[in-house]
Formats: structure tokens, C-alpha cells, sequence
């Protein structure tokens, strides 16, 4: 049985218009798939679930991109409080893609800014690279984007339901059958879900559930921590935790050795 299948139905207009959280604060939390239904069960009465053509789950593909010294991912494997990252999001079922700038600002505050693109240029930002110069600039996260290029680092696959609760108007996606893929190496984590409150500052409904069950936020990347599995030579001390429990039980392929930036070079990235 589909357990999205209790679920109201809310369409992808009225989702945005109530809940589009452009600027939000993320909480993320690793669940066994197996307590998705269990969890669903308690917010029948208080969710609405994404309905596009009949189908409430839908294949996303996610390209993420970095400098050759990957900038993005040391300003976030040393905290840096305000980072970003670049990247392409292509929805499977309908080919729509678009080319994200995504940034951690104070207090935890997401903002993202987003620009049409199409699908058959999600592997370069090459069309939209102004573009993410322009959001770069703006938010003052890179004085001098334009001197380094920016290569396609990581790809992720993974199923989403997206979760409306109308009376907080915040969402709650959950990810499923993920994926990522680095070259020739490939990771897969079949029994986990990836659940992820979307609010404007206060906690929802779905982290006070989880809460009292005894699941708390975790720091988790899609690109971070799935990079990060990957690479072993990696400095990964923000997601060790969540790698130990949840991704070194499935190590990845074994590959070719990879260069690691010196430490003065990853700071300078960042600086």
C-alpha cells in the first residue's frame, strides 16, 4: 500500500503560494524507511501531500557543482557560517529543470535562488554562470566568482514526497532510494529516508513527532556528506556522525586516489 495514500492532496500552485519558504530554516533528520508509514499515519489529519497527475512521489536528479579546489565543500566541512552551493535540479517525471544558488546564511536562514534552465545542460552551468555570479556577489558569499570555474563535482538521485502542513504553512519533504555518484564510484542507501522540515523560524508539527520518538536533527549534506562518503581523504568532521551510523556501512567502490588541497588553500577558498 502507497502510505501516502491517507494523505490529502494539495496541487504544486497552492503548495508555492503557501508555502514557497524561498528563505526558510532546514532541520534534517535520517529515518528508517520502514517508520515513513508510522510517521504518516500521526499526520493524516494535519498534512496535505504534493499531488502532480495522480503520482504523490517523483524522481529528482541533482547535479552539484565547485570550484577545483572545492570551495563549497570546505566552507562547509569548516563551518564557515555564511557558504553556498551550485546546482542543477531536473524533476525525472517532467524533464523541468533549474540552476539553484543555495545559501547558509546567519542563524541558520536558507536562501535560494533559483533560474529556469533546461535539462539538457544540467552538467554545466555554462548558460547560467552570470547568473550565479550575480547571487553569489549579492549575497557578498564570493568576491571573485568569475576567476574560477565551476565543475560538475557530484550527481544524487532520489524519490521525494513533499508534505504541506497548511496551519504553520511549512513543508516537510522525504527522500527516499538515494543515490549519489562521483565518477565511477556509486553509493546507495536503500533503507533510509531523508526527512527535512522546511519553516520560517519556528519548529513544525513533524519535528516535535520526531522528537518524542527520539529523532533528532543530524548534519546532512546530499552534497556534503554524500561527497564526503565517497572520497575518504575528505575532511569530514561537521557529518562523522552521520557517516559513521548511516553511510560506512556501505562503503563505496574502491577508486582512483584523489588530491586533497592543502589546508592554507582551503582556507583561502573560503576567505
Amino acid at each position: 500500500m502507497n502510505p501516502f495514500a491517507g494523505l490529502a492532496p494539495v496541487d504544486l500552485a497552492e503548495l508555492i503560494e503557501r508555502a514557497a519558504l524561498q528563505s526558510r530554516v532546514d532541520r534534517k533528520y535520517v529515518v528508517a524507511v520502514d517508520e515513513v508509514p508510522h510517521l504518516l499515519g500521526q499526520l493524516t489529519p494535519y498534512a496535505q501531500v504534493l499531488e502532480i497527475d495522480g503520482e504523490r512521489t517523483f524522481g529528482y536528479e541533482s547535479v552539484y557543482f565547485d570550484t577545483p579546489s572545492l570551495a563549497s565543500y570546505h566552507c562547509a566541512a569548516y563551518r564557515r557560517r555564511r557558504r553556498f552551493k551550485v546546482r542543477t535540479r531536473t524533476y525525472l517525471d517532467s524533464a523541468q529543470c533549474w540552476l539553484e544558488v543555495k545559501i547558509n546564511g546567519a542563524r541558520g536562514l536558507v536562501t535560494k535562488h533559483r533560474l529556469p534552465y533546461l535539462a539538457e545542460d544540467r552538467h554545466t552551468v555554462r548558460s547560467g554562470r552570470a547568473f550565479v555570479d550575480e547571487a553569489l556577489v549579492r549575497e557578498s558569499i564570493w568576491p571573485g566568482p568569475a576567476t574560477a570555474p565551476l565543475e560538475p563535482m557530484l550527481v544524487t538521485n532520489y524519490r521525494r514526497s513533499t508534505l504541506l502542513l497548511p496551519t504553520t504553512a511549512s513543508r516537510v519533504t522525504i527522500d527516499t532510494e538515494l543515490t549519489w555518484r562521483d565518477g565511477d564510484r556509486r553509493l546507495r542507501l536503500p533503507g533510509i529516508a531523508v526527512v527535512e522540515t522546511k519553516t520560517s523560524s519556528a519548529a513544525s508539527l513533524v519535528d516535535r513527532m520526531l522528537w518524542q520518538r527520539g529523532i533528532r536533527p543530524v548534519r546532512i549534506s546530499k552534497y556534503a556528506t554524500g561527497l564526503a562518503a565517497l572520497r575518504l581523504d575528505l575532511p569530514d568532521v561537521p557529518w562523522r556522525r552521520t557517516l559513521r551510523r548511516h553511510f560506512r556501512a556501505n562503503p563505496p567502490l574502491p577508486g582512483p586516489a584523489w588530491t586533497v588541497p592543502t589546508r592554507s588553500e582551503q582556507e583561502a577558498s573560503c576567505a
